[in-house]
């Protein structure tokens, strides 16, 4: 009976592209006000414009229904193009949303936006898909780099286990890198070093570099008591070169820039190194 035989073809792989194109038809389709602008229009343009004052404040039906009678072709065009504006716009509109939270704004320059953005905003105010869209396509557009920055790496294999916390800041830093937080990467880094080596300290030791250090060691200070007591200790001294860098990058980061990718990069080996020296 002939066998069948092994398909050894690859998977299809994800499609980004995709993946965008198909974000961009949900969140364009689901404009937060677009369907409001297109209602209002509607309703003056087939007669209804007076079912608007079930539905809306008396202040703004007021002012909207002057409009309406000094200019109904005007006012039902203008609903229909800010609902144009809504669509067409909403992917910028909503990236802005994002950035506004994430810089420093000048006093008055988050005012200084188009009338369709002021409405869409206000209607967005329970739902967040403005917020929600942004950050899909950031996420998505980082599968990608954040994928081949993985790659570089391999599993921290230890033969004691660590604390809860080292596991943490061992997550984050691996997790910055993924996705370009460079800096944050190494200061993550010199975190999990600084929690290990806490961890692996004699009782005696530990409470004598407390003291000394006022109980906020600092990894460098860790680093100093850890080559001085190294037979005390039994720790392996080929942990000290990947610490110690570890330590320079992770000081460099806080005071003096921001990292590149190389540079976070060899920090996070180092400091997976050092885990596996160490534990």
């Amino acid at each position: 009976m002939p066998q069948t035989p092994i398909s050894m073809a690859s998977p299809m792989p994800i499609s980004i592209p995709n993946l965008e194109e198909e974000l961009l038809r949900q969140t364009q389709a689901d404009a937060p006000g677009r369907e409001f602008c297109h209602a209002i229009a509607e309703l003056a343009r087939t007669g209804r414009f007076a079912e608007l004052e079930r539905v809306l404040p008396e202040v703004a039906y007021q002012e909207m229904a002057a409009h309406f009678r000094r200019d109904p072709a005007g006012f039902i065009d203008g609903w229909q193009s800010l609902a144009h504006e809504m669509h067409q716009g909403f992917i910028l509109h909503a990236r802005q949303r994002l950035t506004h939270l994430t810089r420093l704004l000048a006093a008055g320059e988050s005012e200084q936006v188009p009338a369709w953005q002021e409405i869409q905003r206000a209607l967005d105010t329970h739902e967040n898909n403005l917020l929600r869209a942004a950050i899909a396509f950031e996420l998505i557009a980082l599968i990608e780099p954040a994928t081949a920055r993985a790659t570089h790496l391999r599993e921290c294999v230890v033969a004691s286990p660590a604390s809860e916390e080292a596991d943490s800041y061992l997550d984050e830093a691996t997790r910055c890198y993924f996705y370009g937080l460079y800096t944050a990467c190494a200061v993550m880094c010199r975190s999990v070093v600084e929690e290990a080596v806490k961890q692996k300290l004699p009782p005696d030791l530990a409470g004598l570099v407390a003291r000394r250090y006022r109980h906020t060691p600092t990894l460098g200070n860790l680093l100093h008591e850890v080559n001085n007591n190294l037979q005390l200790i039994g720790i392996n001294p080929d942990f000290l070169k990947p610490a110690n860098r570890v330590n320079d990058v992770g000081r460099k980061a806080v005071h003096q820039g921001l990292l590149s990718e190389a540079e976070s990069r060899q920090c996070l080996q180092d400091a997976r190194r050092a885990l596996e020296i160490l534990l």
